[in-house]
């Protein structure tokens, strides 16, 4: 298994329950949508060096692409952090 599929490997969970915790959704939902997520597919393929940012900032683009407002987001990610 190359570095980078191990890296990935480590970081998808904590992206996982970041998300799950601040859009307040069970984590087997989470885990369905991040599987299914734009984000997911950059990060599989390299796309922009996804695997670099952190936890919190993955989660919240994925917030964006399922939809979730930025009036949401500030509130939730104030109560999570």
């Amino acid at each position: 298994m190359k570095t980078e599929n191990i890296i990935l490997q480590l970081i998808y969970p904590g992206v996982i329950e970041a998300f799950a915790e601040m859009v307040n959704i069970p984590l087997r939902e989470a885990l369905d949508k991040f599987y299914r997520s734009q984000i997911y597919i950059e990060m599989r393929e390299g796309v922009s060096d996804m695997h670099c940012r952190s936890e919190k900032y993955l989660a919240e683009e994925l917030m964006q692409e399922y939809g979730y407002g930025a009036e949401d987001t500030n509130a939730i990610v104030s109560a999570v952090y």
